[in-house]
């Protein structure tokens, strides 16, 4: 979610409204296959960020490819050992609880072997951090998908409404900034949007889909932690001294520009999943 109020030029609008429709198009497809087409979907996402991450952090590339490797053979790894592809549940029972959730813990603390690697090899503490910060919300996508898809698609929706709504909100209303020192085009008129966007999406997907109660309430508080993950970002590319994480996207920039929202909200979903607050 690069800096969602930044001013965009008119000539960029066309190409990234294109890009935008193309990338939503892949995701909804990798999510409705599911299985290896979403794994594949999630470790070609990972590598590409932590190779940005290592650009963005000036870490020579050769390190960000090998983390890259390390991480994603880890992460599809671990989910097939803990989550078979082939045993992905098909029928999600009534009472779904925080019992298929349970290995995810598991999932995370086996990154820690590449991030450890990571950071060794490199000599840099960054890249560490940069595989657990990626990876993990990662593993927590495969999760998602493994029990229900249309789990992943209550986030991705909340987190694409929560960009373009934080857009709109910010660039219409203005107003008082909500973090100047770390992104200064952002503004409490785009956090609010922002959460009311994702709000009544979370609202409307999860009536739609018949979901529990609890995620038809839980959209705008998600939306928060989304802008709270590309406030993150944000401080990061600050730190470094970059606009965005990379070029690959044109007129959104890097691939971790685009997701840093997502990492936070599919994070926060499985967590809440995992501590059983489902049937809530």
């Amino acid at each position: 979610m690069s800096d969602a109020e930044d001013p965009i030029p008119q000539s960029d609008l066309p190409i990234r409204f294109v890009m935008g429709v193309v990338m939503i198009g892949v995701a909804l497809v990798a999510t409705t296959f599911g299985g290896w087409w979403f794994r594949a979907l999630v470790g070609v996402a990972t590598a590409l960020m932590l190779v940005e991450w290592a650009d963005m952090h000036k870490v020579p590339r050769l390190w960000g490819w090998l983390a890259a490797l390390l991480t994603v053979a880890t992460l599809l790894g671990a989910a097939e050992f803990l989550y078979a592809a082939a045993e992905q549940v098909e029928e999600v029972p009534d009472d779904l609880t925080a019992a298929l959730f349970q290995d995810n813990w598991l999932g995370f603390a086996s990154l820690l072997a590449p991030a450890l690697l990571a950071a060794i090899l490199s000599r840099r503490v960054v890249m560490g951090w940069g595989v657990l910060y990626i990876g993990i919300p990662g593993f927590a996508l495969l999760s998602l998908s493994w029990v229900w898809e249309t789990l992943v698609l209550w986030v991705f929706f909340i987190t694409w409404a929560t960009d373009i709504m934080a857009y709109f909100a910010g660039r219409t209303i203005g107003g008082p900034k909500l973090a100047p020192r770390i992104s200064p085009n952002k503004t409490w008129a785009g956090l609010i949007g922002g959460m009311v966007g994702a709000g009544l999406i979370g609202w409307a997907t999860a009536t739609w889909f018949e979901m529990e109660p609890l995620f038809q309430w839980l959209g705008a508080p998600l939306g928060a932690i989304a802008q709270a993950g590309d406030l993150y970002e944000s401080w990061e590319k600050h730190r470094a001294g970059v606009k965005d994480s990379g070029r690959l996207l044109p007129g959104h920039g890097g691939v971790l520009d685009r997701l840093d929202g997502l990492l936070a909200a599919a994070l926060a979903t499985t967590l809440v999943l995992m501590a059983g607050f489902w049937t809530v």
